[in-house]
């Protein structure tokens, strides 16, 4: 009996060693002391992995943060003030300072700052816009060597599937990079003018808020578009972005840069409403409601739709194609004349009473 005691007795010290170790200073066991674990090693990077931080690399000098303000005046007390108005990003063009972004970044804005890669910032002066396109020209200030520019690709080489990525700022999170790839091609979307742009990148690279105006590259690390919108119901990227390609913005900055704005060459015409081109059953095209006597269109012959004293109609022209594109409609044919300058001879097909014809006429440049 005296031994079974003492095994029973024996064994409640045991038990209440093991809850003083677990809950706290026993009367046995002492806590053993941590060790952090050993490092697996990894082994190489993949080589997509070095490619990301390559681009990354290489890029991110040229990506600019920009933020803007806008002038407030109080109701009450009429002070005039500026307020914080929004961010977004953009990219170093040249040397000489010019940053490109989206018209929609700074539209409003009274002042906008860029903020460089190295932290610098520098007050940014509007060089030129064009609301149509969505693009902004800034210039700052800044020592050459601050300003490496972005290396220029062509989004006419782009095929569907390849890997693209985007830097830019979302939610004001510095130089931020996502990857993805392209999704589609030559999609439609629309400006802040309602005005259609044509050709549109989408991708599936994560842009939200704060990357409109950063650039959307190649897996080289150059440039094929201009990051400019998302489809979301939430204003988070859903998987479905919109970059401008990078072969109009290359056609677009440069005139802004030398004009300060975009000329678009003219004809010299208004279009007839489309429901009364419709009512008439003329095809597609442009239908002319007027014609400048001074202009292009008149020294080329071409003549507007008018009204006889018995209001019956006098038919008139359509442009229904400039250069060998076709064009449906008003927005067909301002696209292609923003492709000319003023001086350009262009052709166009005209469609008149069920004829045909083809005339030249040289452009001016617009208002």
């Amino acid at each position: 009996m005296k031994l079974k005691k003492l095994t029973i007795t024996t064994l409640a010290l045991g038990l209440m060693g093991s809850a003083a170790w677990f809950w706290g200073p026993g009367l046995a066991l002492a806590k053993p002391e941590a060790q952090p674990r050993a490092i697996t090693p990894r082994g190489a990077l993949e080589a997509d992995e070095l490619n990301h931080i390559k681009v990354f690399k290489t890029v991110s000098p040229s990506v600019v943060h920009i933020t803007t303000t806008a002038v407030q005046r109080d109701f009450f007390s009429r002070p005039v003030g500026e307020v914080p108005r929004g961010t977004g990003s953009g990219f170093i063009w040249d040397e000489g300072g010019h940053i490109v972004t989206n018209f929609h970044v700074i539209q409003g804005a009274s002042r906008a700052k860029v903020t460089l890669h190295d932290g610098s910032e520098f007050d940014a002066e509007l060089v030129g816009q064009f609301a149509d396109r969505d693009l902004a020209v800034l210039r700052i200030k800044a020592p050459p060597s601050k300003l490496p520019a972005i290396s220029i690709g062509s989004s006419r080489e782009l095929v569907v599937g390849q890997k693209v990525y985007a830097i830019g700022n979302p939610f004001g999170l510095d130089f931020t990079l996502t990857t993805g790839i392209v999704s589609a091609l030559n999609r439609e979307i629309e400006s802040v003018t309602r005005r259609s742009i044509r050709g549109a990148i989408q991708t599936d690279a994560a842009i939200n808020p704060g990357n409109s105006g950063g650039p959307l590259l190649d897996s080289a690390g150059r440039l094929i578009g201009v990051n400019t919108s998302i489809y979301s119901p939430s204003g988070a990227s859903a998987g479905i972005g919109f970059a401008i390609p990078v072969d109009e913005v290359n056609r677009i900055v440069p005139r802004l840069i030398r004009d300060g704005r975009f000329v678009r060459p003219a004809l010299g015409i208004s279009a007839l409403d489309p429901r009364w081109a419709q009512a008439l059953r003329l095809p597609k095209g442009v239908a002319l409601a007027g014609v400048d006597p001074d202009g292009p269109a008149a020294r080329a012959g071409l003549k507007a739709f008018s009204q006889r004293r018995d209001r019956s109609v006098e038919p008139g022209d359509v442009i229904t194609a400039v250069g060998d594109v076709p064009v449906a409609d008003l927005d067909d044919m301002l696209n292609e004349l923003e492709k000319r300058q003023g001086g350009d001879r262009v052709r166009l097909s005209l469609w008149r009473e069920g004829q045909t014809r083809q005339v030249q006429v040289v452009v001016r440049a617009g208002e």
